[in-house]
């Protein structure tokens, strides 16, 4: 694990280093990869639309025959979640995340989809079956007070890779709203780690099932180091990404970094 915490540390001053010189290419980035994160996390949570069919939808307004319109709206939610993320990221002075904030969070990954539930703490109990028989989360009586201790921890956190893990493990183990936290928990860490100067990231189709079996570890009191280190290789990852777009964007096209252009990558 230290290891790639210094492997994330050094990319990172990389693109701290190179952002200024390539501030055009970083905005067209930044919109791949936000629509990325919402085919990402959409599809994972059992959203049917395809990383283009999410991207037609979010730029051009199309509808996609055959699809189910709450899939449409999920989508729309998202992105406009997420670009409330990169806002709140952004603020200068730091915008203090208090539990408001949270509840606003979650009303806008679920505003048009499930409007009737959106921003409001649960109201039923909340199970999932893991490998080891069914694990309940705490109960709704137990949420606010969770919630409240929860928000006073984000407020003196730091900014770091480890703490937007965390924020995100806990926030799924608390589990407060009856739908939408895994895409809340989701945006949550990717608010904290844009916040702490790095790039969102995205937990893919393909890392589903060693991100629910990591979950279920953790659930089941096995530890947190699994998941930990899934989301942290993920953030080394698209830090490379990024490294190399940028690279490509202000050395030019035939420098060695060209190799792992993202310019033709889709979500």
């Amino acid at each position: 694990m230290d290891a790639l915490l210094a492997a994330i540390a050094e990319k990172q001053e990389a693109l701290r280093r190179i952002r200024p010189l390539a501030a055009h290419a970083l905005r067209a980035l930044d919109h791949l990869y936000d629509l990325e994160l919402t085919y990402t996390s959409n599809a994972i949570e059992g959203n049917t639309l395809s990383a283009a069919e999410t991207q037609l939808i979010i730029e051009k307004g199309i509808t996609i025959g055959g699809k189910p319109l709450r899939d449409h709206l999920e989508a729309l939610d998202h992105y406009d979640a997420l670009r409330w993320v990169r806002g709140i990221a952004a603020a200068q002075p730091p915008y203090p995340l208090a539990e408001l904030e949270l509840r606003n969070l979650h009303r806008l990954v679920l505003q048009r989809a499930q409007p009737e539930i959106a921003g409001r703490y649960a109201d039923q109990g909340r199970y999932v079956l893991t490998d080891d028989g069914r694990h309940a989360f705490p109960s709704p009586a137990e949420v606010p007070a969770l919630m409240a201790d929860f928000a006073r921890w984000l407020g003196t956190a730091a900014a770091t890779p480890l703490v937007a893990v965390e924020a995100h493990r806990r926030l799924v183990e608390m589990h407060p709203f009856n739908d939408g936290n895994g895409r809340t928990a989701r945006l949550l860490m990717n608010l904290l780690l844009l916040r702490g100067g790095y790039p969102p990231v995205s937990v893919r189709p393909q890392d589903r099932p060693a991100y629910v079996q990591a979950l279920q570890r953790h659930q089941g009191g096995g530890g947190s180091d699994d998941f930990d280190r899934l989301l942290l290789q993920r953030l080394d990852d698209t830090l490379a990404d990024y490294l190399a777009a940028l690279r490509q964007a202000v050395l030019g096209p035939d420098t060695p970094s060209s190799q792992a252009s993202t310019q033709t990558r889709t979500p």
